[in-house]
């Protein structure tokens, strides 16, 4: 979701005013994703890197995320309602414990719906992901729960934030994937448009909609997943939930 600042400076307004467009710019493309069937939609909103930004727009960032959370926790039942499952990627231990808190109520309130998943990725970048995978899977082996036999491409995909992904759409006319969903990317179809984000619509998604079905790889076969892998990740997400539930009762 790229060119929020530059947005704001063409409209000569503060950066904050630009994210805050580019938040309200999200809602509205996941209300035409719900209704064109879209299943699940990832977000990177917020880089590791971001936090070099100057002091200033990192505070107004971390605000406006709490103001947003706030209000889809305040909004809990409409998101129920329309089946949205909120999943938060990256590393939330770099987050104020509020926001944090905040997340992992999202998250928690809305872990059972199943019409669409909305991923965000914030605090997180894909090299910082895979590292955090294969520490996973290196505790795995210590604890005896794996064997280096059991690692394998499918075993390193499942101990990642986010699934793989078969659209991904850039905006602002940058071409780069910056640090974003670095494994999951090799089968994925590119499409990077000229659009501003806060001035994206849904003839630019349904544009991209087309490019992908144009383009779209033939479907790989399932993994076939042995009892050791799947109680690994079982495991590994039964870790997930409790730390979530811990977050919130800081």
């Amino acid at each position: 979701m790229d060119g929020n600042r530059r947005f704001a400076k063409k409209k000569s307004v503060k950066s904050s005013v630009g994210h805050y467009k580019g938040f309200d710019k999200l809602s509205e493309t996941l209300k035409w994703c719900l209704d064109l069937g879209v299943p699940e939609v990832t977000v990177y909103a917020f880089s590791i890197e971001n936090f070099k930004r100057s002091e200033d727009e990192v505070t107004a960032l971390m605000d406006l995320a709490r103001d947003k959370f706030k209000r889809l926790l305040d909004e809990v039942e409409l998101m129920n309602d329309w089946g949205v499952r909120i999943h938060v990627a990256g590393r939330l231990s770099l987050l104020p414990n509020d926001l944090r808190s905040l997340v992992a109520r999202a998250m928690l309130a809305t872990r059972y719906n199943n019409k669409l998943q909305l991923n965000i990725a914030y605090a997180y970048t894909g090299r910082d992901e895979i590292s955090r995978a294969a520490s996973y899977i290196v505790d795995g082996c210590k604890n005896n729960d794996l064997t280096t036999d059991d690692i394998d491409e499918y075993l390193v995909s499942q101990a990642l934030d986010l699934a793989e992904a078969e659209l991904l759409i850039r905006t602002s006319g940058e071409v780069r994937l910056s640090d974003f969903m670095l494994w999951q990317i090799s089968r994925t179809v590119l499409y990077f448009s000229d659009v501003l984000w806060p001035e994206f619509t849904i003839w630019n998604l349904l544009a991209a909609i087309i490019h992908f079905q144009r383009n779209a790889p033939p479907l790989l076969p399932e993994n076939v997943n042995s009892d050791a892998k799947q109680k690994f990740l079982n495991k590994l997400e039964n870790k997930w939930w409790s730390d979530l539930e811990s977050f919130v009762a800081c």
